[in-house]
């Protein structure tokens, strides 16, 4: 393949993102001009959402927000180790099978030890 070819390759994504960069600097100029720019204190304060802040920012919560995260972050890691491993299973025989098959095992019993701690009942 010659090189002006290779490059006339990327020229869609060359035209995409300089209308992608061109629409967002319309849309961001726009917003300036149709916008009234008279900001007021309630505007300019740290909270939007009508009331006075209350309590402390760094009030205590439930541990189990933090379960519940921990938990989402490890099983989508596995979905994210599914994919690739599905795709190639064909190529990667028995050993690749087996081995996937300890990573899910050792998940289950993470799981299960969660589950039977009660990290996941919300009372």
């Amino acid at each position: 393949m010659a090189p002006q070819e290779l490059l006339l390759n990327y020229l869609p994504i060359v035209v995409f993102l300089v209308i992608a960069t061109g629409l967002a600097c319309v849309m961001v100029l726009a917003s300036f001009i149709a916008a009234k720019q008279k900001p007021d204190a309630e505007k300019l304060s740290a909270y939007e959402c009508g009331f006075e802040p209350f309590g402390d920012a760094r009030s205590k919560f439930d541990v189990r927000f933090y379960l519940v995260s921990i938990l989402f972050i490890i099983f989508d890691l596995e979905i994210a180790f599914l994919f690739p491993w599905a795709v190639t299973l064909g190529s990667i025989g028995l050993y690749g099978f087996w081995s996937m098959m300890v990573f899910l095992g050792v998940l289950t019993i993470g799981f299960i030890y969660e589950w039977r701690k009660g990290a996941l009942d919300w009372e």
